[in-house]
């Protein structure tokens, strides 16, 4: 059980990196040079929404990058625009700019083609292999949680 436990974490690790190498290629098919793979998923998970900086990081998987450093380089490559937000002038609203909407909707194209390619060589049960890692994130959830409260408890006691 350990086995397949600790090959499930490094799974999930290799298969979000190669999710990254397949973003890269479309990148590179469409001749795309001032965006990098983990820039175009923030891109992406942002879509059509005006949102936060912080619910976008919430949003999606972001392995070993700095989503504020992303977002910089994306506003200066004119991908997204940042607005202050009017209910915050210390925090920002940030939505796809004209170019970032297009990159969109041709990374969009290009996920539809490999859902099509994965159709035809018969790849199913998706769905059963979403609900098992749903509840793989809720386990690790709760044992995050009670770690976190376990923490703030034993550093509130008196000494």
């Amino acid at each position: 059980m350990k086995e397949h436990y600790l090959e499930t974490v490094s799974l999930i690790e290799r298969l979000h990196r190669l999710f990254l190498d397949v973003i890269k290629c479309e990148l590179d098919n469409l001749k795309v040079e001032d965006i990098n793979s983990v820039q175009t998923l923030v891109l992406y998970n942002l879509g059509g929404e005006q949102i936060s900086i912080g619910e976008l990081t919430t949003r999606g998987c972001y392995l070993g990058s700095n989503v504020s450093y992303n977002l910089k380089k994306m506003v200066q490559y004119g991908y997204i625009d940042q607005v202050t937000s009017k209910h915050d002038k210390r925090s920002y609203i940030i939505k796809l700019s004209n170019k970032g909407a297009s990159l969109y909707k041709k990374i969009d194209n290009a996920l539809d083609k490999h859902i099509g390619i994965l159709e035809k060589e018969g790849m199913k049960g998706t769905e059963e292999l979403i609900e098992k890692l749903q509840e793989l994130e809720g386990f690790w959830g709760k044992l995050a949680n009670q770690r976190m409260r376990m923490l703030g408890a034993s550093s509130r006691k008196p000494k």
